[in-house]
């Protein structure tokens, strides 16, 4: 981690998590932040402006800080798998204390999801992903094993409401995904075919998305407002 107060160089998490405690955070938040969508930030611009760009943020509640990744790749070009060397570095900035944006309760992100549920598989079934190539075809299978698998998408201690949400919300988002990617032979959106039709649909399945991340962040950031609630 970078720009840690209090320490001049870069330093591993551990020692990292350990000196935000100091300083006095009680939690992290989660922020998944996309452009007209600024999902759990709280300012200030420039920090904003980093995590819209990197998509995610952590803000460290009681410590007045938010950390923004950045993934730096190194490898032979186009090279993949063991050729390639990752390393995420995470730039720790100051933040303001004040509520995250448009981050909803638990119970709100649970009946949101219900409605976009059932809203995101009729557009699926109207975007015809079912016909629309191998390539959906695969990541519907892949998402069904996943969630046949029984994985822990939380770890203990979070209210099992919580894990109910983050899977539905999950399991949303990946509905989302199927039927924006390619179907293996050139086209997005299932059977769109012109352009107009592709930006209707696009715009159709955006409120859909955007119920889904907020309720991946509701989800995720329960545990540090129960807390805070029982502080209070």
């Amino acid at each position: 981690m970078e720009g840690l107060p209090g320490e001049a160089a870069p330093v591993g998490l551990t020692l990292a998590l350990g000196r935000l405690r100091a300083l006095g955070a009680v939690g992290l938040r989660v922020a998944l932040p996309v452009p007209g969508h600024p999902l759990g930030l709280c300012g200030p611009p420039e920090f904003n402006a980093r995590a819209l760009e990197a998509e995610e943020a952590v803000l460290a509640s009681g410590a007045g800080l938010g950390l923004i990744p950045e993934t730096y790749e190194a490898g032979p070009e186009g090279g993949a798998g063991p050729d390639v060397h990752v390393e995420v570095v995470w730039r720790c900035l100051p933040v303001r204390e004040a509520p995250p944006a448009d981050v909803p309760s638990l119970g709100e992100a649970e009946r949101e999801l219900a409605e976009a549920l059932q809203e995101a598989t009729a557009l699926l079934s109207r975007l015809d992903v079912a016909g629309s190539g191998p390539v959906a075809q695969a990541a519907l299978a892949a998402y069904r094993a996943r969630a046949e698998a029984g994985r822990q998408v939380l770890a203990p201690g979070y209210p099992p409401r919580a894990v109910r949400v983050l899977e539905l919300a999950q399991r949303v988002g990946a509905l989302i995904g199927i039927a924006q990617q390619a179907g293996g032979d050139g086209r997005e959106h299932g059977a769109a075919v012109s352009s107009s039709e592709i930006a209707a649909r696009a715009q159709a399945l955006r409120p859909v998305e955007r119920t889904a991340r907020r309720a991946q962040v509701a989800a995720y950031n329960s545990a540090v407002e129960e807390r805070e609630r029982n502080r209070g």
